[in-house]
């Protein structure tokens, strides 16, 4: 009986040596960013906001929602386009290169044939009053 005890505490020993030994990987690593991207109100009801990152599907940003999430650090391509896209319109893309700890705050706007992201022009003020 002793020496089942004994193997079960020895292979919890090390199950918690690799637990510990992973983490430490992990926090080890450098990270990557934040990015938001708001959808103006003007947006239209019906209309949402197509994200892709790097040609991956991400979200469908509909009215009053946003995408916020973590990003690898390296360079990116942000493609937006409108869902339901009855007219064919084309996507628009845009290029951003994140680095660990950076916060990258995009606007997804509508004009009059197509959608866009434009970096942020929001004051300090106006990204506290939205949570950011």
């Amino acid at each position: 009986m002793r020496t089942v005890t004994s193997y079960i505490s020895r292979f919890l020993l090390i199950l918690i040596f690799f637990s510990a030994v992973s983490l430490a990987n992990a926090a080890a690593k450098p990270g990557g960013g934040r990015l938001i991207v708001i959808r103006v109100a003007n947006f239209g009801w019906n209309i949402a906001a197509n994200l892709k990152i790097d040609g991956q599907t991400v979200a469908n940003i509909v009215q009053g929602r946003r995408y916020d999430h973590r990003i690898p650090a390296g360079r990116h391509v942000l493609t937006v386009s409108a869902v339901p896209n009855n007219d064919m319109r084309q996507p628009t893309s845009i290029t951003v290169n994140v680095r660990p700890g950076g916060t990258y705050i995009f606007t997804a706007l509508w004009d009059s044939d197509h959608v866009y992201l434009r970096p942020t022009t929001l004051s300090p003020a106006e990204m506290a009053k939205l949570g950011l």
